[in-house]
């Protein structure tokens, strides 16, 4: 697939290296600035088209049993606001009996904290008032550093709630207007032969759709993994931090880690033996091998091959731009970048460099052994001959060889 615009001749040879370069800068620049700009416009239009490919095949499931475009929108749309709600609800009811246990966690709090400030006055020779101080100043200086980040985080989060309204406002013209975005995309980029973009387009829904379904059977599996562990421990509340931690797989590598800190927290306070932090972080650990090493690797299977590095680079460059939103955004991002990089020739070794190195090296194989077959098929057979053949003149059947020289190789 061919995907270079067509160029003058001469003219790559004609532009400077140092000029091309500061173009790119330049472009790179100029992106990232109106991506950090118009990040309140963005962000919702990102996950708009995520989750309309996520609709989609209920969608045309709707449509091909003679229901209206419109009726199947809007009836996909309620299903995932119903799925929403009720999660909403699930989480409310537990948070609600977690508070209610917030007296009794309290108190243990407070044994800790006199049995750590005795463990203080015995081993490093301080006062409680000396360490009460310590910590007043070291929680003052958190605090006024964090104060600035906080502000940030609130403003943003409440202009982006009030800009995550429409998303389904979004999702609908999405689905509604799908065969006019793709006219759109073949009008726009209307040197490269349709088919071609046709499997293009084609290869970044499949890529998403794969994420999005595995990923959510994904969570459901490490939830459920999670709480199982976690009720054999006796961790109050094993459901709802079990589940916490399947759902923190939105921020790939790191999520499930940051799920076991408040169930590990939590055991320390409220069970008898610090072991059960420990048993915890284990369990959390063990889960997470599981996921990363088998459970995703077979369910979203290699759709999304993005090598750990690039991820973890992604994940930053994304939270950096976007917050907690570019962290979920990050990985899927990627993965299209990944194969629009794939199909055009200049920037081929870029989506190489993105790729899984097994997954990338075996590919490359056997484009080597396709390519080498076809230049097998178009060499002409070759035959050498120790003797070659006579032909016997004035016999009948003119062009017969004589058998007796004839020594074929």
């Amino acid at each position: 697939m061919n995907f270079s615009s067509r160029s003058v001749p001469g003219k790559d040879r004609e532009t400077p290296l140092y000029l091309k370069l500061a173009s790119t800068l330049v472009a790179l620049i100029a992106i990232v600035y109106i991506l950090y700009i118009l990040r309140e416009t963005i962000i919702p239009l990102a996950f708009s088209v995520l989750l309309a490919i996520l609709l989609h095949p209920l969608c045309a499931w709707l449509e091909r049993h003679k229901v209206p475009r419109i009726g199947a929108i809007l009836l996909s749309i309620l299903a995932l606001s119903i799925g929403i709600v009720l999660l909403v609800y699930l989480v409310s009811v537990q948070i609600g009996s977690f508070t209610e246990e917030l007296p009794r966690i309290t108190q243990k709090a407070e044994v800790i904290l006199d049995q750590t400030l005795t463990m203080g006055e015995r081993y490093l020779n301080l006062t409680r008032s000396q360490q009460v101080t310590e910590a007043k100043k070291y929680l003052i200086n958190g605090l006024s550093e964090g104060r600035a980040f906080l502000l940030n985080t609130l403003v943003t989060t409440t202009g982006a709630i009030s800009t995550f309204i429409l998303i389904p406002l979004y999702i609908f013209f999405f689905l509604l207007y799908r065969d006019f975005f793709r006219r759109f995309v073949h009008k726009a980029i209307h040197r490269v032969p349709k088919d071609e973009l046709n499997a293009l387009l084609k290869k970044i829904y499949v890529v998403i759709q794969s994420y999005l379904s595995g990923l959510f059977l994904v969570i459901l599996i490490v939830g459920v993994l999670n709480s199982i562990g976690l009720l054999l421990l006796g961790v109050p509340h094993a459901i709802f931090f079990g589940f916490l931690a399947g759902f923190l797989i939105l921020i790939p590598y790191i999520g499930i880690l940051i799920g076991s800190i408040l169930p590990a927290l939590l055991s320390i306070v409220t069970m008898d033996s610090p072991w059960y932090a420990v048993g915890v972080i284990g369990v959390m650990s063990f889960v997470q091998f599981l996921e990363g090493n088998f459970i995703t690797p077979n369910i979203v299977g290699s759709k999304v091959s993005v090598n750990p590095l690039a991820a973890i680079v992604a994940l930053f460059l994304g939270g950096q731009l976007w917050g907690l939103s570019g962290l979920i955004l990050a990985l899927p991002v990627t993965a299209i970048l990944k194969v629009v990089f794939d199909t055009i020739p200049s920037l081929e070794p870029v989506g190489f460099l993105l790729g899984e190195p097994v997954h990338e090296v075996a590919i490359e194989k056997i484009e080597e052994q396709q390519e080498n077959l076809n230049k097998q098929s178009h060499k002409k057979p070759y035959r050498r001959y120790r003797n070659k053949p006579k032909k016997k003149p004035g016999v009948a059947g003119e062009g017969s060889v004589n058998p007796r020289t004839e020594r074929d190789v």
